[in-house]
């Protein structure tokens, strides 16, 4: 524990810091007053951003650099993905308070938890080793399964954070077992260390094989792809709004990274054989996400279904294993988080008097409600629909183009085409804000930190299509592409 390891991690000792701080200063504050750990939190995010920015390795010349043993990196892309998961966490934070003070579930737990997910999801971006990945997705995991059954008055969440424990423990069990079976053929734990021994041909090609397996199976179900998607429907559906908020956006960057560090920088020699297990999880998922989700009539199922597809356009960026394709799949999983961070805070604002607005026709007549509000959920809705000029026809593009450039012209074929099937359920939603009576006149209320925050949110779809360059710039330099 030196001076370089204690800068290179001081992100990561900070939320640590202060998730403890947090968890000890509840017991001081009034509960009247719980609105100072909800300032406690922001200023976490705020201060770990700029401490992240102010990294000096990258002044000294280096792209990245290594401490404990090798086992922690800081580079570009996990910075930047650091920045990112900070940026759309506050903005969970202020949806999140608006919903618990509604439903009187505004407690210290929920920022405890989420910053210690937080916590595991940094890990698992700047892991180099075997060890550090299984650490940080456990305490990410850990922490999204007490989150799932924070309503403790609810069955249904109850049943849900069974579901996902039970189902996450096994893809647990089994990326273990893949590491011991990488390690067993390597000698090693460390990635570097790893993809040497791999390109030497020193490991056992039959085992290396078989723990690659075993490592996108727990790869495939922290990113909810087909056929490992089967807990997302009921812990969106179950778990409170707030909770489905956090989970639907930030773990999915740390999903992103996991899939960067192990498939990339340990198992690079082997991406023939990834590739090909990729693909087939990518076109799975975007056929089966997209088919399903026309059938819900409840919203957060209708995302849960939308999120596997996603997953699987994802997925499509990693194929080529080349710093393009990695720079669109980075791209694609920041946009898509930003889009579903606005499409469950619309649903925490339309909740009311104790009671989700999780049903389709909840959305019935916005419009005629507030129209501000309808232009939000639409322009969330056309960008996750792929629609022109918004950012997420241009995140579907980039990644699009990189199954091209892997030589999976089916691949590209067929998301295109689910992609025009998709677009049908999200289109859905316009036509009932706009083209339906509304089942109440009752005004909608909203904290201005509220109004601004999903305003922003929804400016920053057309925003970020229209002046896309610079985002996509940022994600392609990250991996020096």
């Amino acid at each position: 524990m030196n001076t370089t390891n204690m800068l290179l991690a001081a992100p990561e000792f900070w939320v640590l810091i202060m998730a403890c701080v947090i968890l000890i200063a509840d017991l001081f504050i009034r509960e009247e007053r719980r609105g100072i750990i909800h300032m406690m939190a922001m200023i976490t995010l705020v201060f770990a951003a700029i401490i992240t920015v102010r990294g000096d390795y990258l002044s000294e010349g280096l792209r990245s650099a290594t401490a404990f043993n090798g086992s922690f990196i800081r580079d570009p892309m996990g910075d930047v993905l650091k920045l990112f998961s900070f940026f759309i966490l506050g903005i969970v934070y202020v949806y999140a308070k608006f919903y618990l003070r509604q439903f009187r579930m505004f407690r210290t737990d929920f920022y405890t938890l989420t910053l210690f997910a937080l916590l595991g999801v940094m890990l698992l971006i700047s892991a180099n080793s075997l060890v550090t990945i299984y650490l940080g997705l456990e305490l990410t995991s850990l922490s999204t399964y007490a989150l799932v059954a924070f309503d403790r008055e609810s069955k249904r969440g109850s049943e849900a954070a069974m579901k996902y424990f039970v189902l996450g423990s096994m893809a647990s069990g089994m990326l273990l077992y893949g590491m011991s079976m990488i390690y067993g053929a390597t000698g090693s734990m460390d990635l570097a260390d790893i993809s040497v021994a791999i390109s030497n041909q020193d490991g056992d090609s039959m085992i290396l094989v078989f723990g690659l397996v075993f490592l996108v199976v727990g790869l495939a179900f922290k990113l909810g792809v087909v056929p490992f998607h089967m807990w997302i429907p009921d812990v969106y559906e179950g778990a409170p709004a707030a909770v489905t908020l956090f989970i639907s956006a930030i773990p999915k960057m740390a999903g992103f990274a996991m899939a960067y560090r192990l498939l990339y920088t340990g198992l690079g020699d082997l991406h023939t054989d990834w590739q090909q297990m990729l693909s087939i999880l990518a076109v799975l998922s975007i056929v089966l996400g997209n088919l399903a989700a026309i059938a819900q009539t409840n919203i957060k199922r209708m995302l849960a279904y939308s999120t596997i597809s996603h997953m699987g356009f994802i997925l499509m960026g990693l194929l080529p294993g080349t710093a393009d394709g990695f720079g669109a799949s980075m791209y694609y999983v920041i946009v898509y988080s930003l889009m579903s961070a606005g499409a469950f805070g619309m649903i925490i604002l339309l909740s009311a008097r104790g009671v989700e607005a999780e049903q389709l026709d909840d959305f019935k007549g916005l419009n005629q409600r507030n129209g501000w509000y309808a232009a939000i959920m639409a322009m969330i809705m056309f960008s996750m629909a792929g629609v022109p000029v918004f950012v997420g026809f241009f995140a579907k593009w980039l990644v699009i183009k990189a199954a091209l450039d892997a030589g999976l012209l089916w691949l590209a074929i067929s998301a295109v085409i689910f992609s025009v099937v998709g677009a049908f359920y999200y289109l859905r939603v316009i036509k009932l804000m706009y083209f339906d009576e509304p089942l109440t006149e009752s005004p909608i209320d909203a904290p201005v930190d509220f109004n601004a925050v999903i305003s922003l949110n929804g400016l920053l779809m057309l925003g970020l299509g229209v002046f896309s360059g610079s985002l996509i710039a940022v994600c392609m330099s990250a991996f020096g592409a």
